[in-house]
């Protein structure tokens, strides 16, 4: 039966997943559009219910993703274009959505291959950084982001949308800044930061792997403190008045030229 009301209770519980303490309470968050939910079930992420317009549905590939839920087992919540609307927060919905359980893994069960690199991130604020930095990391070939004491949910609509599906391929870690460090003495894997007062240029650094990239957040960078306690730390050579970079875009720097090295000489994985 098709849901004509937006005040059904269902839908008014998928609604409060707008809020952060909702999605850390239950668990889970809320998608919405194609390329999303596609991103989410060939990834065979743990969706729990499939929402969908047929009023809105455009193309075959909608409805074949629709069609492969169903053969999936996982549950259809059918719903009128209004209650679509009243849950989505996109400019021309597409009649497609879908809420999904969180996915974290535990830091202190991680063991990084040889040819691991990873991104952590500590006290990052912005939802869009955070979730362009998963997609970066995606398509630099990094294992997942690590989110060290007070950052951004990862799964607030705006990190969401900017992952463009990568948090699905991406790992998640939660922990803090003091779990971080004794995991790193006991792995010993490499820590690389960034600052604009490192002598080290960031292409000029030869990158050892297995390593972690940390990054500070985007007012403060890492403090004195944080930096001593890094193996390396790399600076970004800047011209103009500009005294610093966002933060995305310098992650997005030091990933690729790690990338390239990697690439140029491949470390067996």
């Amino acid at each position: 039966m098709q849901i004509a009301s937006p005040a059904n209770p269902r839908i008014k519980a998928i609604r409060t997943l707008r809020q952060r303490h909702e999605r850390e309470r239950s668990g889970r968050f809320f998608i919405e559009g194609i390329r999303l939910v596609a991103e989410a079930l060939q990834t065979e992420a743990p969706v729990e219910t499939l929402v969908v317009a047929p009023s809105l549905l455009r193309s075959d590939f909608a409805r074949s993703l629709v069609a492969q839920a169903q053969g999936a087992g996982i549950p259809i919540l059918e719903v009128s274009e209004t209650v679509f609307s009243s849950l989505s927060q996109k400019e021309g919905p597409q009649g497609l959505a879908a809420v999904v359980r969180q996915r974290w893994q535990r830091l202190e069960e991680l063991q990084p291959a040889p040819g691991d690199y990873w991104v952590a991130l500590h006290a990052a604020q912005d939802p869009g950084n955070i979730g362009t930095i998963l997609r970066t990391a995606d398509a630099a070939g990094a294992r997942g982001v690590m989110l060290l004491d007070h950052c951004a949910d990862p799964h607030d609509p705006n990190a969401v949308r900017a992952s463009m599906g990568a948090l699905f391929s991406q790992r998640l870690i939660r922990a803090s800044l003091a779990e971080f460090w004794r995991w790193k003495e006991q792995t010993g894997c490499t820590v690389v930061g960034t600052s604009g007062a490192a002598a080290t240029d960031y292409r000029s650094l030869r990158y050892p792997l297995p390593l972690v990239l940390l990054m500070g957040s985007e007012r403060e960078g890492l403090s004195p403190a944080q930096q001593a306690s890094c193996d390396l730390t790399v600076s970004i050579a800047m011209r103009g008045r500009s005294d610093s970079l966002n933060l995305a875009i310098a992650t997005a720097l030091v990933l690729y030229e790690i990338f390239y090295q990697r690439r140029s000489s491949p470390v067996p994985s």
